[in-house]
């Protein structure tokens, strides 16, 4: 099958060539496509490299790894599968046992290298939690993680744990539509002042942001941005949250790596101090858990902890079960969905009903984007934004239309679910908010699952017939 690009475009001179994903060298050239190119894939998915791993060589990959990682079947009676431990409190052997659990789940004093801290209670720590966070790091590579009972629960955990009154958090925008208000309302309601720079700025447009502030402290990026698939240029935060940083104020880079992570997407290797997942999407992918998860160092994931077990954040026993289940299809999910997401996006790229396809690693999408994508991502993940000729009520007929893609929100389950930005997920956003950041009335955001790939094409065809 050979590689065909959207609007047009193919590789000349050397033959094209892919390293992990990244295509190098070649010069590019538009032309007009052919017929045989309908449902040709412009992304060459056989260089995707299946494995995507931070171990070394010497150690096995994560899709390995994930099935003995964090759990021995020997302390539950043999047991294949971890059972789920459905209690609130548990019992100390001792009472110094007891005394050194809450000195390290208070933060008192840190955990010691090796040391495994009794259980307490629910809230602070379980077996189903802590099974799930030392198995879900197995891609992104972090030293440890922090379960909570949703995404925004880790999002506003995270935040909560580096921000204090009279500190401030810059933000690529746009974002989800409930860290919008997070950052735009209730942040500065407790003296927390929030500054908004566009999503995909170049590291020149955000240092304006950053220096000068004394009062910096968090530097919170998604990439891609939702809905806009603008990818930021997370190395470049680090730079400055480094440059930027003094002895008594560590700046933090915090992304937000729902949309494309673990298996295509990265951030802790390029920069990322502190990575912030919704894990009922891709790592649940069955749209039956909410649940979120906090990532990164052990120390900065420590403090996390805190916080999560003072606000009474913690995921539940089930809802850990649930996702740790579905870890063993994750990158096989991810990777299928990714391959019917590409030619959707061919179809709905060359549709005359349809003005604009945003989707991460197009030509269509501009130069620097596809250079931010090609040093940053591994893969160009099966979320997909478009926009139809018309506005709001030229959208709606399309929604309303579709027969077998469900009307809903979310993303990264097994179905696929379609839905419309402006009114349903960032409809906090003012219309002043929703111009600058590109959210237009005839925006919708596709969320490609597992059904057959001639039939999502052919729903969507039907659908886009309405106009």
């Amino acid at each position: 099958m050979q590689a065909v690009f959207p609007v047009d475009w193919e590789r000349t001179g050397t033959a094209a060539r892919c390293e992990a994903g990244r295509f190098l060298g070649d010069d590019v050239t538009q032309r007009t496509p052919t017929a045989a190119d309908k449902g040709d894939n412009w992304f060459n998915l056989k260089a995707l490299e299946r494995n995507m791993s931070v171990e070394t060589p010497n150690k096995i990959k994560p899709q390995t790894a994930i099935f003995s990682k964090g759990y021995d079947p020997q302390r539950s009676e043999g047991a294949a599968v971890p059972p789920v431990f459905r209690t609130s409190t548990f019992i100390f052997k001792t009472a110094a046992e007891g005394k050194r659990a809450f000195e390290i789940a208070y933060g008192l004093d840190p955990i010691k290298a090796g040391e495994s801290p009794a259980l307490i209670y629910t809230r602070v720590n379980n077996p189903n939690s802590e099974m799930l966070e030392e198995k879900i790091t197995a891609w992104d590579g972090a030293e440890a993680a922090a379960l909570f009972s949703s995404g925004m629960g880790a999002i506003s955990g995270t935040c909560l744990a580096f921000l204090k009154p009279g500190d401030t958090l810059v933000f690529a925008d746009p974002v989800y539509g409930g860290t919008e208000y997070l950052f735009r309302h209730l942040l500065p309601a407790f003296k927390i002042k929030t500054i908004a720079f566009p999503a995909g700025s170049t590291r020149e447009q955000m240092e304006r942001v950053v220096a000068g502030d004394p009062t910096v402290k968090v530097i919170y990026i998604e990439s891609p941005a939702n809905p806009t698939n603008i990818i930021s240029d997370v190395p470049a935060a680090r730079e400055l949250a480094d440059k930027y940083s003094t002895a008594d104020r560590q700046i933090l880079v915090i992304v937000d790596n729902t949309f494309m992570g673990p298996i295509f997407s990265k951030p802790l290797q390029n920069g990322a101090h502190v990575l912030v997942y919704s894990a009922t999407k891709f790592f649940g992918g069955h749209s039956d858990v909410v649940a979120g998860v906090a990532m990164g160092s052990a120390a900065l994931v420590g403090q996390i902890k805190v916080m999560r077990t003072i606000l009474g954040s913690n995921s539940d026993p089930d809802s850990a079960w649930l996702i740790n289940r579905s870890l063993g299809t994750l990158q096989l999910r991810m990777e299928k969905q990714q391959e019917s997401t590409l030619r959707i996006v061919d179809f709905l790229t060359q549709h005359p009903k349809v003005q604009r396809v945003a989707y991460p690693g197009s030509p269509a999408m501009g130069a620097r984007q596809t250079e931010l994508w090609k040093k940053q991502c591994t893969g160009t993940g099966s979320v997909i934004s478009f926009c139809v000729e018309g506005g709001e009520t030229e959208a709606f007929r399309v929604l309303d239309a579709i027969r077998h893609i469900k009307m809903a929100v979310s993303l990264g389950g097994i179905e696929s679910l379609i839905e419309h930005p402006s009114t349903m997920t960032h409809s906090d956003m003012t219309a002043q908010e929703k111009a600058h950041t590109g959210i237009t009335d005839n925006m919708i955001r596709l969320s490609v699952g597992l059904e057959d790939t001639d039939d999502l094409i052919e729903d969507l065809r039907q659908a886009l017939a309405t106009l």
